[in-house]
């Protein structure tokens, strides 16, 4: 629960040496503690409720938001990674700044069944600490502000999880609608003697979660309560994997700090792109394609019904040709996202990572829109170029008239014309499939804007 209220704090300067955050007074918080504690099931590391399977050893992105009313303020990316060794599950919790400052990692290892603490690091601005835990928490905690270490020795009078492990504890829990419990976070901060606090889940309820890019999902909604400062947070948790889709911080102010998992895992393209076999495809081979990028002459502007009158128009010497190799990756991708936009209901899916692996590159060398690609395998390949190119049209028009007069008076008038060039500049976007049926075959294509 922690980690959210150590972001803030490095967003201002990592205030290590200042007393813990308070989000808002609780006027009332002792006189309810009692209460609290006894009608709350009590949750300790190795509880049978905890059940570890639902975390799993992977890399999560969330964007961090600071909200008020309308207005989203975009903080910066947090990341979870997970990993598994040895019975023991390190997390890795990284939260970047959006202004691309200093990143802040922080690595804690925890028991693989029952989450109890094991080791915690971290380093920011303006301190480093490391904790190993046991009977005696054992650790250092250096200053870079002073330059000095302090050897740190802590005796915790309860068990606890450390705070690091608090957004995936939650989801381990047999959550359920009425289901409540209390459990106790450990947390150091220089100079304060409070080592561990308690959180209450104050009320768990099913929640329609709607994802933009996978839709509607069944959720938990869980809102806990942090007993020490009556801060507000709510959790949606998958009903089926427990993912962790979004969070609520309550702060001062009407202020809410949440985040949004932006599901890195989103990928609905199920043919898998092969980076080693388009490698190859584009640079182990025997073959050649040759060919003449242009835009025609009757492409372009049409202006008054009269369409430009000037010849081929060449791409520009330097001009950049791509070329990569079609495959059931990509033809799915093409298709998947043509579906995407006919809907305008969620973005659009973008290539795999990786796609750059199958992209070769060529350039006009010539005023004639002449360009060369070689060491290709047989196969089916995109060929795609983008160029602006000066046009021209004639048209006529009306430049004065005659008039006639006689004896009795007006006669009439005739019009007369003029004529004249209009100069414009276009874009041409071109497109080609092309196929080659052997290895060294020499195909010559023609990138053409009809």
């Amino acid at each position: 629960m922690r980690v959210f209220e150590m972001i803030k704090a490095n967003l201002l300067n990592d205030n290590y040496n200042s007393k813990r955050m308070k989000l808002y007074p609780f006027i009332f918080a002792l006189m309810l503690f009692p209460f609290i504690a006894i009608s709350q099931k009590a949750i300790a590391p190795g509880n049978k409720d905890i059940n570890t399977k639902y975390i799993k050893p992977e890399k999560s992105l969330y964007t961090v938001y600071y909200v008020k009313g309308k207005e989203w303020k975009n903080m910066g990316a947090l990341t979870y990674d997970i990993t598994l060794a040895n019975n023991q599950l390190t997390l890795n919790n990284t939260f970047t700044p959006k202004d691309n400052g200093q990143p802040t990692p922080r690595i804690s290892t925890a028991d693989a069944l029952t989450l109890k603490a094991i080791s915690y690091s971290d380093e920011t601005k303006n301190a480093k600490l490391n904790l190993n835990f046991g009977g005696t928490i054992t650790g250092n905690y250096y200053s870079k502000k002073t330059k000095k270490d302090k050897k740190l020795k802590l005796n915790p009078k309860e068990e606890f999880f450390d705070f690091n492990w608090t957004d995936h504890l939650i989801g381990t829990l047999p959550l359920d609608v009425g289901y409540k419990a209390r459990f106790p976070q450990f947390y150091y901060n220089d100079g304060s003697d409070v080592l561990v606090e308690y959180y209450t889940i104050k009320e768990v309820k099913s929640f329609i979660y709607n994802s933009p890019k996978t839709g509607k999902h069944e959720t938990w909604l869980v809102t806990v309560l942090e007993e020490s400062t009556n801060a507000t947070y709510n959790y949606i948790i998958d009903k089926k994997d427990r993912r962790l889709w979004q969070r609520e911080m309550s702060m001062a102010n009407g202020m809410w700090e949440i985040t949004v998992n932006e599901e890195l895992d989103y990928q609905p393209i199920k043919n898998k792109f092969d980076k080693e076999a388009v490698a190859r495809q584009i640079s182990g081979g025997n073959s050649v394609i040759i060919g003449t990028a242009y835009a025609r002459s009757d492409s372009g502007k049409r202006l008054g019904g009269l369409v430009n009158t000037a010849k081929k128009q060449y791409a520009p010497i330097g001009t950049e040709i791509t070329l990569f190799p079609s495959s059931a990756y990509y033809e799915e991708w093409v298709e998947v996202n043509k579906k995407i936009r006919k809907q305008k209901k969620m973005p659009e899916v973008p290539l795999d990572s990786n796609f750059g692996y199958s992209i070769k590159k060529a350039k006009v060398y010539d005023d004639q829109g002449h360009f060369e690609f070689s060491d290709l395998m047989p196969g089916t390949y995109i060929v795609m170029v983008s160029f602006d190119f000066s046009n021209s049209y004639n048209y006529s028009y009306v430049s004065g008239y005659t008039n006639y007069y006689n004896y009795f008076g007006y006669q009439g008038s005739t019009t007369n014309y003029g004529t004249a060039r209009q100069y414009y500049t276009d874009k041409a976007n071109i497109e080609k499939r092309v196929s080659i049926d052997k290895d060294g075959e020499k195909k010559e294509i023609n990138l053409k804007e009809i």
